[in-house]
């Protein structure tokens, strides 16, 4: 138990060192995570087309996307791990390596003289090392005095609202003017660059006192909104780059300006239950849904359901867990996300195929209204743990 807080002292001690010694890292984090995801929703403006000029159906698409989750979810803990042990600035480098083969394979998919579908099918592989995410959060959580770390965890989310304005714009547009194959070449080139940031700016080891999961965004709809955006709401690439941007603007309002405002008035079980009633109300839009507007005028709906989900269950994972390996656990918690990348592809690929979009909001409304009974009967404990 000494040793314990021994080494939970040293943590704490070496991070707020890092932090005064070194101010620009947590900025850097952000920037770099802000780049990952722009890179990520350049990749969202690929997938479709890439799949359509391949002559995948949504079957097989859902297949490959879920091999992508699946080789994440075993990734996950082992590179939780590997960060513990390596520090911070080895496991950025290797993701954002990860990230940069990944892309070079899928530029390597998209080129009509080479064995596109060879390609695709190998650019899944790299997976295994791409956790960005899990390794920002070890570092926000290191270098983050125990009041500033609910808040500098959460800020997180607006690298994301950023990373889909600037990625589904780029990804877009590059597409539209100089083929599918030119957003990836470009995420290549952004992935290099966090590499070599990574390797030259991120301290060795940033060991700090907590961990804190990261909810995962996606569902069954949109695990396959990339298919819909091409074939049910016939968006063409720039078209569906606008779309995610307004996404990215909705995340970044909700985020920044409503959420925490919310939270200091309403308790964490009365968000999480406006949520998921939200997410309820959304799936019953969504199965009326019939066109591009229709869906513009739910995404507020489903953008600060997933907000408000995200920042309770963040809150309620902190209080729940105590001082421990940081990485680690952060490796086993980012797991979520892949698990759903794992199932939702393939089950929503096939629900796709012969039942058609409306299905996805009979399932998310049938779902949610259950867990909104369960909520009902067991309401949220309330509890405090100091770390």
């Amino acid at each position: 138990m000494q040793g314990a807080e021994a080494r939970q002292g040293q943590g704490q001690s070496s991070g707020g060192t890092g932090t005064r010694g070194r101010p620009w890292v947590i900025p850097l984090t952000y920037a770099l995570v802000a780049l990952e995801f722009t890179c990520l929703f350049m990749r969202f403006s690929i997938l479709p087309y890439l799949s359509r000029r391949l002559g995948l159906d949504a079957v097989t698409f859902g297949y490959l996307q879920t091999t992508f989750g699946l080789l994440q979810l075993l990734g996950g803990p082992m590179f939780g791990r590997f960060a513990d042990q390596h520090g911070a600035r080895v496991a950025f480098t290797l993701s954002f390596l990860g990230s940069s083969a990944f892309y070079l394979l899928l530029a390597a998919a998209c080129s009509p003289a080479l064995p596109g579908m060879a390609f695709f099918w190998a650019s899944r592989l790299p997976a295994v090392l791409m956790h960005t995410l899990p390794a920002a959060q070890m570092v926000i959580a290191d270098l983050s005095a125990p009041k500033d770390r609910p808040a500098a965890l959460a800020r997180l989310g607006l690298c994301l609202g950023v990373g889909a304005i600037l990625g589904s714009l780029l990804g877009g547009t590059l597409t539209e003017a100089c083929g599918i194959q030119c957003p990836a070449i470009v995420a290549l080139g952004g992935n290099l660059l966090g590499a070599g940031l990574s390797f030259t700016c991120i301290p060795a080891s940033t060991k700090g006192a907590c961990e804190h999961p990261q909810a995962a965004l996606p569902g069954l709809f949109m695990a396959m909104f990339p298919i819909i955006s091409v074939d049910f709401l016939q968006l063409q690439a720039a078209q569906a780059g606008y779309l995610m941007s307004f996404f990215g603007v909705l995340q970044l309002v909700v985020q920044g300006l409503v959420i925490g405002r919310l939270s200091s008035h309403f308790s964490e079980g009365a968000l999480l239950r406006a949520s998921v009633l939200a997410f309820s109300m959304v799936g019953l839009a969504m199965a009326l849904m019939s066109s591009v507007f229709h869906f513009c005028l739910l995404m507020p709906g489903l953008v600060f359901s997933l907000c408000a989900l995200n920042v309770v269950t963040d809150s309620m994972l902190t209080k729940a867990v105590s001082a421990s390996d940081t990485g680690t656990m952060l490796g086993l918690c980012a797991s979520v996300q892949p698990l759903t990348q794992t199932l939702g592809p393939t089950l929503g690929g096939f629900l796709y195929h012969n039942f058609g979009v409306p299905i996805f909001g009979h399932v998310q409304l049938a779902v949610n209204f259950l867990t909104l009974l369960v909520l009902w009967k067991w309401p949220v404990p309330r509890k405090n743990k100091d770390h």
